[in-house]
């Protein structure tokens, strides 16, 4: 089994930032990418970022791209988001994933290519 669990989500001015943090548990996380996906009320779950599991390539929705930066620390099990110059459209619940499967060389943008998930965090930008 693996525990997923997010952290760092709050109420932030827009244009300021905020870091996300998701800590994995249960199986070798250096080896499985790993991703962010948000969901606003009333809205669908949305691809954010993705990292490989060797962390030499991300991606981004085009929504976020220049703004936020996914990062990861296979040593602490842990996988990042920065989140900069947020707007108020970034308000939403924030999920970290954990790929299905491992060291996969392409990275995923649906939800249903990720296997485990956290709880989510709220981010909240004020406008």
């Amino acid at each position: 089994q693996v525990q997923l669990v997010e952290s760092g989500g709050g109420l932030v001015q827009a244009g300021g930032s905020l870091r996300l943090s998701c800590a994995a548990s249960g199986r070798t996380f250096s080896s499985y990418n790993m991703g962010w996906f948000r969901q606003a009320p009333g809205k669908e779950r949305e691809f954010v970022a993705a990292i490989l599991w060797s962390a030499v390539s991300t991606y981004y929705a085009d929504s976020v791209k220049g703004r936020f930066t996914i990062s990861r620390d296979n040593a602490k099990n842990t996988v990042y988001l920065q989140m900069n110059s947020l707007k108020a459209e970034d308000t939403a619940v924030y999920y970290c994933a954990a790929d299905q499967f491992a060291r996969r060389f392409q990275l995923a943008t649906y939800s249903y290519e990720y296997i485990y998930w956290g709880q989510g965090t709220q981010v909240t930008v004020s406008s």
